[in-house]
């Protein structure tokens, strides 16, 4: 059940993207470009989310539970760190330069051809990067065993 909820909800956020057209590089750009020709329809879209996210968060205090029987998680952190700081700048000089938001790049590799294609396969390097980066460094000693010296 849990399988079938993720993909109608992601099925849902991908038709939203494409409806709201914030799958087209342009659309985003525009939002970006506040001293020549401003689009402000990012504005609306993201401001249209907060209100459905609001209302789930709300609900969400008072539930322990998903309808689909699951722990719902808390939030992982209120704390705004160097990394989640790092991550943010990151994740916003990719977005105003290639005009992808990570978060709609599958729906937008149905119609942005190979641009899309190859911002998904450099953010999906980025990720695997980032996940080998911050393995923690394992003691020699504890790599050899009980034991040996």
């Amino acid at each position: 059940m849990g399988t079938l909820v993720t993909l109608v909800s992601g099925l849902v956020f991908g038709a939203g993207m494409m409806l709201s057209g914030m799958v087209d590089p342009a659309r985003v750009l525009g939002f970006f470009d506040v001293a020549g020709a401003w689009d402000p329809t990012l504005a609306f879209v993201m401001g249209g989310a907060m209100v459905p996210m609001a209302a789930a968060w709300a609900v969400r205090r008072r539930m322990s539970l998903s309808l689909t029987g699951e722990t719902l998680p808390a939030p992982a952190s209120r704390l705004v760190d160097r990394r989640l700081l790092t991550g943010s700048a990151l994740f916003g000089a990719g977005w105003g330069i290639a005009g992808i938001c990570p978060g709609a790049v599958v729906p937008a590799l149905s119609v942005g051809g190979w641009p899309v294609a190859l911002f998904a396969a450099a953010m999906l390097a980025g990720m695997a990067l980032a996940r080998v980066w911050r393995q923690p460094e394992q003691p020699a000693i504890a790599a050899a065993g009980p034991g040996s010296v």
